[in-house]
């Protein structure tokens, strides 16, 4: 049962426990009832309902694209997916797979022939392959634990793959004889590569020892794997990857890149004589600095930076006939990139018109991609395109299913921060947006803080009712505040040491320019966001708390020395605040909310996962009781079962049915159901 406070007495605090929620309909038939509604308003159910598009693989002809399609399962209670294949020369698409529970990450055989697949339809998540021509789904691995990800070889005999060792035999009995004991840092488990045999349908361990296998790359005569790997699983290592390639037919290893700071993500050269890799070039890895495309030659412990002027973090896509394929982010927008090896030449692919790419899968001679694209009013779909033009063949249709719905406008916008940093952002519009008019404003901050806002059409936010706000006649922003990717490094940089304080002149910098050019009623403004965004709401809710009517913070940071000591990410907070609590207490304290809670007076609604290891649940409970004793109206949500984030349907739409209230209650002071 979902509790909320039933009056708005300033000592009206609740603790509220997700349990069990009501279903919906089916997809199908809800779709066909809001379009015979016309310019139906959807639900919360409703947009948690959309199929969406996702995982595109192009086949080595380029003609065709595997990818996933998402939907809720209202009766599990889960997001199940099944693959699809996209068809560039007619448009058209059909679904491969329908088994139940989900089947995701399609590969193609080198021969075309065959598509590889991991599903938990009988339980751990094993290895699948399905012909093209058509037939039954043949199970190919009954591992203990599941299939992390996968690789076919060049020849297609051979699918290589990374699972996390079972448990060991020493804890086994530990556990038999005490219990369940954690000891912190000690009980570690590894993730390393095995490979399966399709002829002899056996399976072999290829790396073993101390070490957690990440990313991974068969050399083309496949002969060897290229791989990254660091010490441990745990997130705090996660900047110190090395990387090394092994013999597959002996287990013959050797270390090809080993030096301070990250390197990961290797792709081999079409000739099989280097290596590209995502690299910090032997520097420190901090979170907000750039990485770069290096490259190495086997045999010598050279390493090469290609990229050192290109700035941004690039995502490695892969070394193929044509070049080095490679994504980023620029500004509110993504896109493909080619860098010729030999002269260091970037080019930004050409992009259909107020796009969002990504996703992108390319073909092994470069010339072909299959990739993900959105844009304003584009709800988001997969494309196929050649690489020299990018002029994409659309295999979905998924805005189908929102045709019928509202024509919310979304543009980005620019203003000045309180320092002069130049600041963007979403600004989403109602349909029946009328000029000359002031509406209430919601601010939805997007987390990190390296994330980005996009203008996409009813974003898949598990927690925010965008368009549910815009239904009543808000105005939405999502402002891309100094952190955000996309913008730079120097951009990245400018929250060091200023978490929170800057991030809040940008915030509210945002709303004062649109209140100035007679958008924004003043004293209807609310905000929200979860993680990174969740500490820049609550950090609003303390220290700002005189410009908003109500806050909602999820999984937020509330005081710095608490993260510190509980998240499983202890190098964020050195890196950001350039010290430890005991090294510099006050830039600990200037930097926190709770520090100002005393200033609290916005109602303010809590959410957090019981389970969170990267915001650890001692933050909310802190907030929660900061603004009790402040006689601040609060509500705290406990989402049992859960980590950092909601993944399964009934959470999110609690979450979003919970924002929904509190907003309505206080933005517009009108009575609210509840999220039971």
């Amino acid at each position: 049962m979902i509790e909320r406070p039933s009056r708005p007495a300033l000592t009206a605090a609740r603790v509220v426990t997700i349990a069990t929620l009501f279903c919906l309909s089916s997809w199908p038939q809800l779709n066909r009832g809001l379009q015979a509604q016309g310019q139906a308003r959807p639900t919360i159910d409703d947009v948690i309902n959309l199929k969406r598009v996702g995982s595109p693989a192009i086949s080595p002809d380029g003609r065709l694209a595997a990818y996933t399609v998402r939907e809720a399962n209202w009766d599990e209670n889960a997001y199940e997916t099944e693959i699809w294949i996209g068809d560039a020369q007619s448009g058209s698409s059909r679904q491969l797979t329908n088994a139940r529970k989900s089947s995701s990450q399609p590969a193609w055989s080198r021969d075309g022939a065959w598509l590889a697949f991991v599903s938990d339809r009988d339980g751990k998540r094993q290895l699948y392959r399905i012909a093209l021509v058509g037939g039954e789904a043949e199970k190919l691995t009954s591992t203990e634990e599941g299939v992390t990800s996968f690789a076919w070889s060049p020849s297609g005999a051979q699918i290589a793959f990374t699972m996390t060792d079972p448990i060991s035999d020493a804890i086994k009995e530990r556990e038999q004889r005490w219990g369940e004991i954690k000891i912190e840092d000690q009980d570690q488990r590894y993730a390393h590569l095995h490979v399966f045999d399709l002829s002899t349908r056996t399976t072999r361990t290829l790396t073993k020892g101390s070490f957690v296998v990440g990313n991974f790359d068969w050399s083309p005569d496949g002969s060897y794997l290229a791989f990254d790997h660091r010490g441990t699983s745990d997130p705090s290592d996660s900047g110190t990857a090395d990387i090394s390639i092994i013999n597959v037919a002996t287990g013959e290893r050797s270390v090809v890149v080993v030096q301070q700071g990250p390197d990961s993500s290797p792709r081999w050269s079409p000739d099989g004589g280097r290596i590209a890799f995502v690299s910090s070039m032997g520097k420190p890895f901090y979170y907000f600095q750039n990485s770069v495309i290096a490259i190495v030659t086997l045999g010598s412990p050279a390493v090469q930076s290609l990229t050192d002027t290109f700035d941004e973090d690039p995502n490695l896509l892969a070394w193929t006939q044509a070049g080095i394929a490679f994504t980023a982010s620029q500004r509110t927008w993504s896109y493909l990139f080619t860098l010729d090896p030999a002269t260091r030449k970037i080019d930004r692919r050409p992009a259909r018109d107020e796009s969002n790419s990504g996703g992108f899968a390319i073909t092994s001679d470069g010339t072909t991609v299959a990739f993900l694209a959105s844009g304003p009013s584009a709800f988001p779909e997969i494309y196929i395109a050649p690489v020299a033009t990018m002029a994409a063949t659309k295999v979905t249709d998924s805005g189908e299913q929102v045709a019928a719905w509202p024509k919310h406008a979304r543009e980005v916008v620019r203003w000045k921060s309180q320092d002069g940093a130049e600041i963007e952002g979403v600004l989403h519009k109602p349909a029946d947006f009328k000029a000359g008019r002031r509406y209430p404003l919601l601010v939805v901050i997007h987390g990190g803080p390296t994330g980005v806002s996009r203008p996409v059409p009813y974003g898949s936010s598990s927690y925010y009712p965008i368009d549910a706000f815009l239904a009543k006649g808000a105005l939405v922003l999502e402002p891309n505040y100094r952190g955000s990717a996309g913008y730079g490094e120097k951009f990245r940089s400018l929250n060091v040491r200023n978490l929170g304080i800057g991030d809040a002149w940008d915030v509210l910098s945002g709303i004062d320019a649109l209140i100035a050019q007679g958008l924004v009623d003043r004293d209807r403004v609310g905000s929200m966001g979860w993680s990174q965004g969740g500490y820049i709401s609550a950090f609003l809710t303390t220290r700002h708390s005189e410009r908003f009517k109500a806050i909602s913070v999820g999984a937020g940071i509330s005081d710095w020395m608490t993260y510190y000591v509980n998240t499983d990410i202890h190098p964020f907070t050195r890196q950001y605040l350039k010290a430890t609590p005991w090294d510099d207490p006050k830039i600990y304290a200037d930097t926190s909310p709770m520090t100002y809670i005393k200033q609290a007076k916005t109602p303010t609604l809590i959410q957090h996962g019981a389970d969170d290891a990267r915001v650890p649940i001692p933050n909310a409970f802190q907030l929660y009781q900061g603004l009790r004793d402040q006689n601040v109206p609060v509500q705290l949500s406990i989402f049992k079962g859960f980590g950092h984030g909601l993944t399964k349907p009934k959470a999110n739409r609690a979450a979003m049915q919970q924002n929904l209230d509190w907003f309505t209650k206080y933005i517009w002071n009108q009575p609210t159901g509840s999220a039971q």
